[in-house]
């Protein structure tokens, strides 16, 4: 017997878009916690032995974030040097990091961007195709799009907080 694939009505994309926003500002508030809750002093240790720093793990969300800008069609980034140090190279291989205090503030400066990006997009645009895919390839992929491409850094963010955590048990245990 032959299945057919009829169209549906699509979900309203409009809860999707509010589900995922409303993960996305949760883990950036929760970084944002953690970052008033700790010291440069704790910040620039290893989150374990031969592991990145808190330093550099901050540096690289900045850097991976920052690069939603141009990913979803939202403009330039903000800081681009940072890719080559956060992004291009590990840590440890010698790069000079900007000032904790200025990775502090590009956080912030970058994830209230994204956010007014992000509350601006109409619930169609979620769908949409991200500038790394062409149209060709959307057409086969449609999962390709971008509400995707924030569920993933969503989750990223998640994963380095996970690593960062390490940090805020050794403080507790010194």
């Amino acid at each position: 017997m032959e299945t057919i694939i009829t169209q549906r009505a699509l979900p309203d994309t409009s809860m999707f878009s509010k589900t995922i926003l409303k993960a996305w500002t949760l883990q950036v508030a929760r970084i944002n916690e953690f970052l008033n809750t700790v010291s440069d002093d704790v910040l620039v240790r290893e989150t374990a032995p031969g592991r990145n720093s808190g330093t550099y793990l901050i540096g690289h969300l900045i850097a991976v974030n920052d690069g939603l800008f141009p990913l979803l069609g939202f403009g330039n980034k903000l800081y681009p040097e940072l890719e080559k140090v956060f992004i291009s190279s590990p840590d440890n291989a010698g790069q000079q990091f900007p000032l904790i205090a200025d990775l502090r503030k590009y956080w912030i400066d970058v994830n209230e961007k994204l956010l007014e990006h992000f509350t601006a997009l109409d619930p169609e645009a979620w769908v949409s195709k991200h500038e790394a895919v062409n149209d060709e390839d959307f057409a086969k992929e449609p999962h390709r799009n971008k509400l995707n491409v924030v569920i993933s850094r969503t989750t990223h963010m998640s994963y380095h907080l996970g690593q960062l955590a390490y940090l805020k048990k050794r403080e507790i245990k010194e």
